[in-house]
């Protein structure tokens, strides 16, 4: 039921009423009980045997399970006619553009053969579709030596000068996905892996140059490479420039809106790049573009992007020191049903880091209730490194808020699953960070000593702030704090703004 289930719940209203619409359209018998199986399945607080009895009023299971099976594959084929409605239209225009002029050639009915065959390769390259692409030049030339008008050198370069392009995408989407793994089994399996090495490795096995003329989808490839190099390494500041320029490159191009997820997709990386290089307004300019993006194509994307584009505005707003409006954004998207669960968990965190930076630790408290699954599931679903800036916060609030018994188990928790993990990265701060917090707790009187602050700022103020991770030194404000005579919060901006 798992899967079926996860497809209805990514369903917004009105996807709900046009299936049901769908499945009315669909069934030719009245007694038909899927509609009812569907709209009792969009009731969270049913489980299986409840909505078994609902429907038979009897625990008849072999009835049950064959009417999930046909409602699944109803879902699958609404699924696919809605695709092929929205997003796929044009693939399909082309599609039978191709089979018509197949069927003139043979007809030997060339001048209209080729006149749809024009029409095709223009749509097909308006749109980037190369695989298409091929499929129309390969026709072409089929038939050439048939058709006096058609020169056919100029067809066997066009067809070239496609493939090079098809094999270029080709080869980005497979650079990405294999650095993609490296950085899911650095994120979501804890391995220790030198990324940089395997970013330099995986492009020089393929030749990519990223100078390239590329399409917005090999575009958007590049930079959510570059990103996840970014992202594996805390130094967005090395990516800026060349995220921004490549941008700059795509919007130059004709009729972007032709690969408008591709579009949003890279603002986003640019508004995400700019607020971790702490530039907060120019990341809320690109913020803004995103909106207006999503709304294009009848809000097609707004769902699927909603999370990511209000965390970033939230962050930003928050060390812009607008921090109730920060707890306003975010607290206005997650009250909604959400399937993208990593982005959601994002919110929530950073929501917890708002509340926890206001020092109304009651309310971060609150939030951090909401984090009842295990360690292991929380890496699963959004990577190590997010469970341990959970871990760290929570270490941090039961220090706040003087629960002894909680601090100290989740304290000798986290020193016994991460210890040897962040030796391996070398991220040895966190753990000099947590040492200091466990010294602060056990020993108040130490925020007195010069040396201790000494010791902190030597610890934790090696790197340049400009170029130092913004997570990195919202935590470091709360050992900095201790030894300041202001709030938390004003400690966290002056850092950051230092």
């Amino acid at each position: 039921m798992t899967a079926l289930k996860s497809i209805i719940d990514a369903f917004s209203v009105e996807d709900q009423q046009k299936f049901t619409a769908y499945l009315q359209q669909k069934n030719k018998r009245k007694d038909t009980k899927n509609i009812e199986l569907f709209r009792l399945m969009t009731k969270p607080e049913l489980d299986s045997k409840s909505i078994c009895y609902q429907l038979y009023k009897v625990d008849n299971c072999n009835a049950y399970h064959a009417l999930r099976k046909r409602l699944f594959q109803s879902l699958i084929d609404f699924t696919a006619n809605k695709n092929l409605e929205d997003e796929n239209s044009i693939d399909m225009q082309i599609i039978k553009y191709i089979l018509a002029s197949r069927t003139y050639l043979l007809q030997k009915n060339y001048e209209i053969a080729y006149k749809i065959l024009d029409k095709a390769e223009r749509l097909a390259d308006e749109h980037l579709l190369f695989p298409i692409l091929n499929e129309i030049y390969h026709t072409k030339i089929q038939y050439a030596p048939n058709y006096q008008k058609i020169n056919l050198d100029n067809l066997i370069f066009k067809q070239r000068e496609n493939r090079k392009k098809h094999i270029l995408e080709d080869q980005l989407n497979i650079v990405y996905a294999q650095l993609k793994s490296v950085l899911n089994s650095m994120s979501y399996q804890g391995k220790a892996i030198n990324f940089e090495a395997e970013l330099e490795s995986i492009l020089k096995d393929y030749s990519i140059e990223l100078s390239e003329s590329l399409s917005f989808k090999s575009l958007y490839q590049i930079l959510a490479i570059v990103n996840i190099s970014a992202l594996a390494t805390n130094r967005y500041y090395e990516i800026e420039n060349f995220v921004l320029k490549s941008y700059n490159i795509l919007k130059d191009k004709k009729d972007t809106e032709k690969q408008l997820f591709y579009q949003i997709q890279i603002v986003y990386i640019i508004a995400n790049t700019l607020f971790r290089n702490k530039k907060f307004e120019a990341s809320l300019s690109y913020i803004t573009e995103m909106e207006e993006l999503m709304k294009l194509k009848k809000g097609t994307y707004q769902k699927e992007f909603i999370l990511k584009k209000t965390l970033v505005e939230a962050l930003n707003y928050n060390y812009l020191n607008n921090q109730n409006k920060a707890i306003d954004i975010a607290e206005q998207v997650i009250k909604k049903k959400h399937s993208d669960i990593e982005a959601l968990l994002d919110l929530h965190l950073s929501l917890l880091m708002f509340h926890f930076q206001k020092e109304d630790f009651s309310k971060a408290k609150s939030v951090l209730a909401k984090f009842y699954h295990t360690d292991q599931y929380y890496i699963e679903k959004a990577g190590i490194d997010w469970v341990i800036k959970k871990n760290l916060a929570e270490i941090l609030l039961y220090i706040e808020l003087n629960e002894d018994d909680l601090f100290y188990s989740r304290l000798k928790s986290f020193k016994r699953k991460y210890t040897s993990y962040l030796k391996q990265i070398n991220q040895s701060r966190i753990l000099s960070f947590v040492n200091y917090a466990e010294r602060l707790y056990q020993k108040p009187e130490t925020i007195m000593d010069t040396d201790f602050s000494l010791k902190l700022k030597s610890t934790f103020e090696s790197n340049t702030i400009d170029k130092e991770d913004i997570f990195v030194i919202s935590f470091y404000a709360w050992l900095k704090n201790k030894t300041e005579d202001s709030t938390l919060y004003n400690t966290t901006l002056n850092l950051i703004n230092s």
